[in-house]
């Protein structure tokens, strides 16, 4: 399904995970100079994930060329691989909603089948389930006011800034997540409230979204092993390929027995991990300007 993959491990100390795969990276002063966009900080849903790169009914369809690994593969007709697939799932799921995110949404269907290397029978698939579960999951229902109560404890939001590569940010404080005390359920709808959020700010061109998940004060109150498990089957089944690079800041000792359970289910997803410290963080995704303001000097 994906690629082999490696984790990059930088800016640790040497108590919590040691130096294995400890590799300096650096960012050209180019992309560093890259003009910060000032975003709305509204908490509303001004548009959907599917339209927020490519504006429905605006860009068409056309012959694309991909890739994979190192193998060129011949130009598809992606109008006609999306209008099979549009087929597909009326005939044989008739009973899953159509519109925006349905199963006649060309946008929608045109990224699953670019998930899913072209195969038209692998993309009915996973869109099925992901469109089950937008309508269960009740997605399109997610409104400010009913994330409010988390959402106010500031253990999650969106960033007002673009990151050096021009991405949406979604910052996790874990040191305010208390699975003991916060209703599991609630914590879930504020994750995906977030994700579309932030998938809403995806400038034109761009694709993916960079997570923070700031470990500074983590404690073992904090770990939640089952919200780490339903995080990644998100973002692998209904958000494939958004999310561009996960960043674990100033990770503690007590975190490592937690990284060691989670990153068997990564998979090769493991490659999208950098373990990182404050400093690195400041210096190599942001300027002094659109640095989130709980890594400020």
């Amino acid at each position: 399904d994906h690629p082999a993959a490696h984790v990059t491990v930088l800016g640790l100390r040497r108590r919590s995970f040691g130096r294995n795969g400890k590799q300096k990276i650096t960012t050209s002063d180019s992309k560093k100079e890259k003009m910060a966009l000032r975003l709305p900080h509204s908490l509303g849903l001004p548009c959907s994930p599917s339209s927020s790169s490519a504006p429905r009914g605006k860009k068409p369809l056309r012959l694309i060329r991909y890739s994979t690994g190192n193998q060129m593969v011949p130009s598809v007709d992606a109008r006609k691989l999306v209008l099979e697939v549009k087929e597909k799932l009326e005939t044989e799921h008739s009973d899953l909603p159509i519109g925006e995110n349905g199963r006649d949404d060309d946008d929608l269907i045109l990224w699953f089948l670019k998930d899913r290397k072209f195969s038209v029978e692998d993309a009915v698939f996973k869109l099925r389930k992901a469109i089950k579960w937008r309508k269960e999951f009740g997605v399109s229902e997610l409104t400010e006011e009913s994330v409010r109560n988390l959402y106010e404890t500031g253990k999650a939001y969106v960033h007002d800034f673009l990151d050096g590569q021009g991405r949406p940010v979604l910052v996790v404080v874990a040191s305010k997540h208390f699975p003991g005390r916060q209703d599991s359920s609630e914590n879930e709808k504020l994750c995906v409230f977030l994700i579309e959020k932030a998938l809403c700010k995806l400038p034109k061109g761009k694709e993916e979204i960079l997570t923070i998940i700031d470990l500074r004060g983590f404690q073992t109150e904090n770990g939640d092993i089952s919200f780490l498990r339903f995080l990644i089957d998100v973002f692998y089944y209904y958000y494939p390929k958004r999310l561009g690079q996960v960043l674990f800041v100033d990770a503690p000792f007590v975190f490592q027995p937690v990284w060691q359970l989670v990153r068997p289910w990564l998979k090769s997803y493991a490659s999208l991990v950098r373990f990182c410290d404050a400093e690195t963080l400041r210096k190599e995704y942001f300027t002094e300007a659109t640095v989130p303001t709980s890594f400020k000097d």
